[in-house]
């Protein structure tokens, strides 16, 4: 079974649950990915900027950072999603796009690094785009902030 905790700084609006948990729900089962426990955490700019500077040593805003906290070999998932809501709603500006379809690309971007999918070289990052686009069109991410 699938549980998903979210966090929200008070000064934003919480994301709709229930879609945040269909997003997962859908990537975790093209994965088989039967089980598992993610906190998503969508906070200001200055929290992801620490993690990355302290966890990844880059000084440097991000819109989203994931956590695996157990093994990848694991068949269930144990993990942490943190989202910037202002990086996001800069990228929808700056890509022209809805600020909940920006949010619901971080949630499955997030999530596909749980699944040990990166984004270093030229070709995984093409992989995830292609990855998010599915998966935006597959998931119902309209309304997530209202």
């Amino acid at each position: 079974m699938l549980h998903l905790h979210i966090e929200t700084d008070p000064l934003f609006t919480a994301p709709n649950k229930d879609q945040c948990f269909s997003i997962l729900e859908i990537i975790f089962q093209d994965h088989n990915i039967q089980n598992g426990e993610v906190s998503i955490i969508f906070a200001q700019d200055e929290l992801l900027a620490n993690l990355k500077k302290e966890f990844f040593k880059v000084d440097q805003l991000t819109d989203v950072i994931a956590f695996r906290l157990n093994e990848y070999s694991e068949p269930n998932i144990e993990g942490e999603l943190y989202i910037s809501l202002p990086r996001a709603e800069e990228n929808a500006k700056t890509y022209k796009e809805p600020f909940e379809r920006e949010v619901a690309r971080l949630i499955i971007h997030g999530s596909l690094h749980l699944l040990n999918y990166d984004d270093q070289t030229d070709e995984e990052s093409e992989q995830m785009r292609q990855m998010e686009e599915t998966y935006l069109q597959k998931t119902h991410w309209k309304g997530l902030l209202s």
